[in-house]
């Protein structure tokens, strides 16, 4: 098939919601994602949390914000992931 026959789709980025736990270095925050997932074997419901390295090319969030942060290309060595919006103060 060609490129102009073929369909292509837009790259969907992933997003995450979490907590600002860090806003000390410049453009660049902590966020904690926390995400409720059953135990393989149990079945309970268990928390599992992440810290995620964050650019925030404003400094718009500060600790302890809400925020909404979407998938990037990579922009370091460890920031993978952009602000997207601040939902709550």
């Amino acid at each position: 098939m060609s490129e102009s026959t073929q369909e292509t789709k837009p790259h969907i980025r992933k997003s995450r919601v979490g907590v600002v736990v860090s806003d000390k270095m410049s453009k660049t925050l902590v966020v904690e994602h926390i995400a409720r997932v059953p135990h393989p074997k149990f079945n309970k419901i268990v928390k599992r949390s992440k810290k995620y390295y964050v650019h925030d090319e404003k400094s718009e969030a500060k600790i302890g914000d809400r925020v909404r942060i979407v998938e990037t290309r990579p922009l370091s060595k460890l920031k993978r992931w952009e602000l997207a919006e601040v939902l709550s103060h």
